[in-house]
């Protein structure tokens, strides 16, 4: 493992904007932290690379302890925030040459890594243009450009697509693919798309909590049947009390007389329960398959709820 939080919780003025959080993530991994503005995500982030300091619990990185390692753990990390700190009358040779040397790297391999991240973010043919002059995509990738300089085992990411049209977009994903075949990439995004176009692993938060934390190969899978009837609960958990295999039963939605319940059951089972709902005389209006996805599982944690959407002010 190359990250480990261990009970972290970060207050301001009373509020827990990370509240007991753990996790662990393990080097080449592509992870989205995924929630909406507000949920935690990048107070969890400069709780990471060190811009804020844990009120409880602690942090390792690469085997470092954050609060007090923190030079040699920075040294270790590439960090794009949102509103990338560009200088527009500087070309991106300029810029990143200067940044190069801002990071200690030495003046002998000093233009030969910044070549190498200019062609690995394919600015080439901008390379001497002035920053102010280049797009919102383009801008991102000096970013990103300067973010991996210093060669970093880590690499953070705070909204990379966030403005860009859908061709620039589908650019930066590519990149961050790239980028994940020599570092460990932690993406935060309140975009849904972007943790399904690229990461391995998701995990959402909410409210500074962790509420799901999975694989997402492990996501796309049947769980269940989705079944909609004209009855109540009681008379739902009744029928299914004498169904075998039924593990469980979830009242999901009411609309009228039509109640949707899900039911933890081998899908095998349908036809045996179509039959015993439609022979005690019960009006069936549906029965699927409950296919769980990321969309579903997002959707469980934040349709009809909300964030504490000051956070982002609080931390700033």
């Amino acid at each position: 493992m190359i990250i480990h939080f261990d009970r972290v919780t970060r207050q301001f003025n009373g509020y827990k904007a990370v509240d007991d959080v753990s996790f662990d993530i393990d080097q080449g991994e592509i992870v989205g932290l995924l929630g909406h503005n507000g949920a935690g995500k990048t107070t969890i982030m400069k709780l990471l690379t060190g811009y804020l300091q844990p009120t409880h619990g602690h942090i390792f990185v690469d085997g470092l302890q954050v609060d007090s390692d923190m030079h040699a753990i920075q040294s270790r990390m590439g960090y794009l925030p949102e509103n990338c700190p560009l200088w527009p009358d500087m070309s991106i040779v300029e810029f990143l040459l200067y940044q190069a040397s801002l990071k200690g790297i030495p003046k002998s391999n000093l233009e030969r890594q910044v070549f190498e991240v200019i062609k690995k973010t394919n600015l080439t043919e901008k390379a001497t243009n002035a920053i102010g002059t280049l797009s919102k995509g383009y801008r991102q990738r000096v970013g990103v450009a300067n973010a991996i300089l210093n060669h970093p085992k880590i690499v953070i990411l705070d909204e990379p697509t966030n403005g860009l049209d859908p061709t620039q977009t589908l650019n930066m994903r590519a990149l961050i693919q790239e980028l994940a075949k020599t570092s460990t990439v932690i993406l935060s995004t309140h975009i849904l798309q972007e943790v399904q176009a690229v990461c391995d692993r998701v995990i959402i938060v909410r409210a500074g909590k962790i509420a799901t934390d999975s694989k997402l190969d492990e996501l796309d899978q049947v769980t269940g049947l989705r079944i909609t009837v004209d009855q109540n609960e009681q008379n739902m958990r009744t029928l299914c009390a004498d169904l075998t295999g039924v593990r469980t039963i979830k009242l999901k939605l009411q609309h009228d007389d039509q109640y949707q319940y899900l039911l933890d059951v081998d899908t095998s089972q349908a036809s045996e329960i179509s039959r015993k709902i439609i022979q005690a005389g019960f009006q069936l209006f549906e029965i699927t398959p409950e296919q769980q996805n990321l969309e579903a599982l997002f959707k469980e944690n934040y349709i009809g709820q909300s964030d504490n959407k000051d956070e982002e002010k609080d931390v700033a």
